[in-house]
């Protein structure tokens, strides 16, 4: 395995943490565009494709994770670890700040018992998990066989158990039922309609086979001694599976928020082709212009989501009277006087994704990698 290619890898890894920080930040004040924003229900759009891409990315490290064997006994325990791990901080970055300031002025902790349980990290460590123990055990065909089997089984149990009217709604869908009764609507999804959950139990299920898909890949990429066959398999499968899922979509329709089968191999195919092209630029011909500020969000990408959302939630702890958080604020009277509407939107998560670039340009100047 070359050098190039881990630095295909960041580099995608890191363009998908880049754009997660802009399309997750957008302030008050203004309507993001359209493509910044995931789609209602059904469609799809460039922020619909970036939580896939991550979990596809993950799958891909996963190959390089375990080129060294390890006793079944150690490896269980490495895996369940960084679920854990990665599960409990999800958690507790829906708890924090842990502390609330009361309409007197007062502060008082967070109500755990109203904490949301489930979420991206969550999602995540779920995904790691089921797809690690599934990468030791299956073969290759066994993989592929698993995909279908999660893909084309979530669709059949959610028409299923529900009425066909309700089988793809928000609060209807079978996935929501689950999720009402295990989680309880107390730690559920806050900011849209009671009873729904977008990272869900069931629906990780078909986001599974985005870690499995990035996984299969990797060990294409690992394999395989001949970059152009590489660019070649990668993008002719990229094209295969977004045919397949344009053809699936009128039958069982794009939704990222409710994950159907369809958008996970939509956006496999697509993650197929981003990767070919990044691998295509680094290997084939041997270009590294525009990488640098990609690699550095992809060496730390954990810690550095991590910064974007606890920052955020930090700024909006502090409220004006009006109820404005201060990175509201921020984006209200400093981007949108130079700039109005979506394009001082923009601006604003844009230029505080540079604030996370930041803290990933540091920990690489202190040589700082931290991993689970």
């Amino acid at each position: 395995m070359s050098a190039a290619r881990y630095t295909a890898l960041d580099v995608f890894r890191g363009l998908t943490v880049c754009v997660m920080i802009v399309v997750n930040t957008s302030p008050a004040g203004a309507e993001p565009f359209a493509q910044l924003q995931h789609a209602q229900w059904f469609g799809f759009t460039l922020t619909d494709l970036v939580f896939p891409s991550f979990l596809f990315a993950i799958g891909n490290s996963m190959v390089f994770a375990f080129r060294k064997p390890l006793p079944q006994k150690e490896f269980l325990l490495k895996v369940l670890k960084r679920s854990a791990l990665i599960f409990l901080l999800g958690y507790l970055m829906y708890w924090f700040p842990f502390v609330h300031q009361t309409p007197d002025g007062a502060w008082a902790f967070n109500d755990i018992g109203h904490t949301r349980i489930m979420g991206v990290l969550q999602r995540i460590a779920l995904c790691y998990l089921f797809a690690s123990l599934a990468a030791r055990y299956l073969s290759v065909r066994g993989l592929v066989i698993l995909s279908a089997v999660l893909l084309f089984g979530y669709w059949g149990l959610l028409y299923a158990f529900t009425p066909a009217a309700d089988a793809l709604t928000m609060t209807g869908n079978l996935g929501a039922k689950i999720d009402q009764f295990v989680l309880g609507l107390d730690h559920m999804y806050r900011s849209g309609a009671k009873g729904y959950e977008p990272e869900g139990l069931l629906s990780t299920l078909p986001a599974i086979v985005n870690v499995l898909a990035g996984y299969l890949c990797g060990r294409l990429i690992l394999d395989s001694e001949d970059r152009r066959r590489t660019v070649m398999i990668l993008s002719g499968a990229g094209l295969a599976l977004v045919a397949a899922a344009l053809m699936w979509n009128f039958g069982f329709p794009f939704s990222k928020r409710l994950w159907t089968s369809s958008f996970a191999v939509l956006t496999i195919g697509l993650d197929c082709l981003i990767l070919s092209g990044i691998i295509a630029y680094v290997d084939l011909a041997k270009r590294r212009e525009g990488l640098g500020f990609f690699e550095t969000f992809g060496r730390n990408p954990l810690v550095i989501y991590l910064f974007s959302e606890l920052l955020v939630t930090v700024l909006q702890t502090f409220r004006n009277a009006d109820g404005h958080g201060l990175y509201d604020l921020i984006g209200l009277h400093v981007f949108q006087t130079p700039l109005t509407g979506s394009w001082g939107a923009l601006a604003c998560a844009v230029c505080y994704m540079l604030v996370c670039w930041a803290l990933g340009w540091w920990m690489d100047r202190k040589h700082l990698i931290i991993k689970l």
